[in-house]
């Protein structure tokens, strides 16, 4: 069992180290922005105007659920406990330089996320009840046809089904048991069936129960996070200027040992901003393709706006408050800087201190909230993602006795000891990525058609305008 737990690392090493994924994920990234000419910058307002203000087409239209609802269900899988604790890892290891790589893999991952949602719509299909059904598996399956396009739907579906139980389940259970132990005191047995029975009570409604929750929580817990953010920031506004210019320097030359960390060199800055950019938005990972899939929109390429928002909001907004908070308040340098949460709690701490010292304890609880609201969506969310996968693979016969099983696992991962498991998982989670890159290189072309046919309408800034139909 040790030789292959010690393989297992090895191989999850490979995977997420600076060699593979990494640079694979970022030269996808690249080549889709070039491709759709800076479209994630210069069509962000009248993304975001759909997303937000827009919010959903005709009622009439084919789909399970509304615009808004589909990009909240995204962000209620990608919104976690990386923009937390994920983010400020980062920052304690990388330097403050991490920071800048992670804008970075968030302005070239609205390019991917478009380009998945785009693909996932085109090539949706309505399951044998009714619902739609569509994602990296369906796009590889279809659009690039054969057996070569069937095998890299199955190996997607295969290895979606799997992570879902770690990055999407046991890891957020344990992390929100974790938390709110060390908070309140309650044992983790308690926190785990509450959460088990909560989560439940969603999942066994399906995408539209799920929808429907994570568009009522998600703007929430997002727009009281980043209030708390910012309220911090404005008292240590003197603070920001010379963060962010130390964010851009140390991003090309690197941080000298200070603190709980041994030393921080450029490419470590990278490979940090890099990977837990890519843990935080999941841009690449094909997963956001698989909400995007079930919104009811007449149109891939409108849907697809929609969905690049949602990295455009965890990394560009989220994660830059989590980190921005760490370095202005100064804490990064301290003896927690390789602790995620605990750096984030001290950070908390210290700016709500400077407020007032009697709002000082209140920094761990309102990490703990957080990660705790972060972790319950991100649950709702993986928990949709692995029952698509699963009906690609079995059909609708399997997707009740899955979401049964992924319930359970919630309160196993939230009182067991499951490290195995989650590395594993981690494996699992990075060989998702590598069909769908496959499949977004190969079906480029696709998506670049779609798109300059889209815009080339003279009413395509209408949302009520009849345009293509979405079957490809």
């Amino acid at each position: 069992m040790d030789q292959l737990l010690e393989m297992a690392g090895l191989i999850s090493g490979i995977i997420w180290g600076p060699f593979v994924l990494i640079p694979l994920l970022f030269a996808v990234g690249l080549f889709l922005t070039v491709r759709l000419n800076l479209l994630q910058l210069l069509k962000l307002p009248h993304a975001l105007w759909l997303a937000l203000v827009r919010r959903k087409e005709d009622e009439s239209v084919e789909g399970d659920i509304s615009h808004y609802q589909a990009l909240s269900t995204a962000l209620a899988a990608t919104v976690g406990v990386g923009n937390i604790a994920g983010a400020a890892l980062a920052i304690g290891i990388g330097g403050p330089g991490a920071l800048f790589w992670m804008w970075v893999v968030g302005f070239l991952g609205m390019a991917t996320k478009y380009s998945e949602a785009l693909l996932g719509v085109k090539f949706r299909r309505t399951d044998a009840k009714g619902e739609q059904s569509g994602g990296p598996m369906y796009y590889l399956k279809l659009g690039i046809g054969g057996k070569f396009g069937a095998t890299l739907g199955v190996l997607f579906a295969v290895f979606g089904a799997i992570a879902a139980f770690g990055i999407g389940n046991g890891s957020q259970a344990n992390t929100v048991a974790q938390q709110v132990n060390s908070v309140t005191g309650v044992d983790t047995w308690i926190i785990g069936l509450i959460l088990m029975l909560l989560a439940g009570a969603v999942i066994l409604g399906g995408i539209k129960s799920i929808g429907r929750v994570a568009s009522a929580l998600v703007p929430i817990m997002i727009i009281c996070y980043v209030a708390i953010c910012l309220v911090i920031l404005a008292v240590n506004w003197a603070q920001i200027a010379p963060a962010i210019l130390l964010v851009v320097t140390d991003a090309f030359t690197g941080t000298a040992a200070a603190g709980g960390f041994a030393g921080s060199t450029v490419l470590i800055a990278i490979q940090m901003g890099f990977a837990r950019g890519i843990f935080s938005n999941e841009s690449g990972l094909g997963t956001g393709a698989i909400a995007a899939a079930a919104a009811k929109t007449r149109q891939p390429v409108r849907q697809a706006m929609v969905s690049m928002t949602q990295t455009f909001i965890d990394t560009i907004i989220v994660v830059t408050m989590t980190c921005l908070v760490i370095i202005t308040t100064g804490v990064w340098q301290g003896e927690n800087a390789e602790d995620g949460s605990l750096l984030t709690s001290d950070a908390m701490t210290e700016g709500l201190g400077a407020i007032s010292p009697a709002l000082a304890p209140a920094g761990a609880l309102v990490v703990a909230i957080a990660v705790a609201v972060f972790a319950f969506t991100t649950l709702l969310g993986w928990s949709y993602y692995g029952d698509r996968c699963i009906e690609f693979l079995a059909g609708r016969s399997l997707v009740l006795p899955y979401r049964i099983v992924f319930i359970i696992v919630i309160f196993i991962g939230a009182v067991a000891d499951l490290d195995s498991v989650w590395l594993f998982s981690d494996i699992a989670n990075g060989l998702m990525a590598l069909p769908n890159l496959v499949g977004l290189l190969v079906l480029s072309p696709i998506v670049v058609a779609e798109t300059r046919k889209f815009f080339a309408h003279p009413d395509w800034k209408n949302p009520d305008a009849l345009m293509d139909d979405v079957k490809g």
